[in-house]
């Protein structure tokens, strides 16, 4: 029998029973896409690889989008596979050619078990960013194929321009405190 895995926000999941409010309020709009496909490979090998099986490769702290794939590349050969929830077939596809292939590969990062993902939009987006990370995210200062990896929320995270929004990808086991102090700094914080 396959399970899938239960993440923090979910119903039985680690985080489940908190009072945590996702969607829009206040200004900000928060979606829980952790459940969302991604695949990650580190180490020797990784970059070789993936460009090998036609993955095209951006700069590192750099993201690509090509074939239904948003390619964020962290470092030489610490690479993360980010799937559209609503096409998932090209990841699915690198993914099974990953598994089947001989080293040198690199090896899984296990990002779609160990991180979160968030994507926050809306009106006080800005405001947000500003108060939780100190990169000027702000478009113009910081370019759409950019990656921030930095803290945010006083947590370690990656950063990526995702249209009007931002999706935030860090340590899953943060994910409740994370919500928590997002949803408390806009509740201490009114317009002004």
């Amino acid at each position: 029998m396959i399970t899938r895995p239960l993440y923090p926000l979910e119903p039985g999941g680690s985080a489940h029973a908190e009072d945590i409010h996702l969607g829009a309020a206040e200004g900000l709009t928060i979606e829980d896409r952790t459940a969302a496909p991604r695949f990650g490979l580190k180490g020797p090998g990784s970059a070789d690889w993936l460009a090998a099986n036609g993955v095209a490769l951006p700069a590192i702290n750099r993201l690509a989008r090509a074939g239904g794939l948003v390619v964020l590349r962290l470092g030489a050969n610490d690479i993360t596979l980010l799937g559209d929830p609503g096409a998932p077939d090209a990841l699915d596809a690198v993914r099974r050619r990953w598994d089947m292939a001989s080293a040198p590969k690199g090896y899984s990062s296990w990002r779609e078990e160990s991180w979160a993902w968030l994507r926050l939009s809306g009106p006080r987006l800005n405001e947000t960013l500003a108060r939780h990370c100190a990169l000027d995210l702000r478009p113009g200062r910081f370019a759409d194929d950019a990656i921030g990896q930095t803290r945010f929320a006083h947590v370690e995270a990656v950063l990526v321009r995702a249209g009007a929004g931002f999706d935030v990808l860090f340590d899953i086991t943060a994910t409740a405190g994370v919500l928590r102090d997002l949803r408390r700094a806009h509740r201490g914080h009114g317009h002004r």
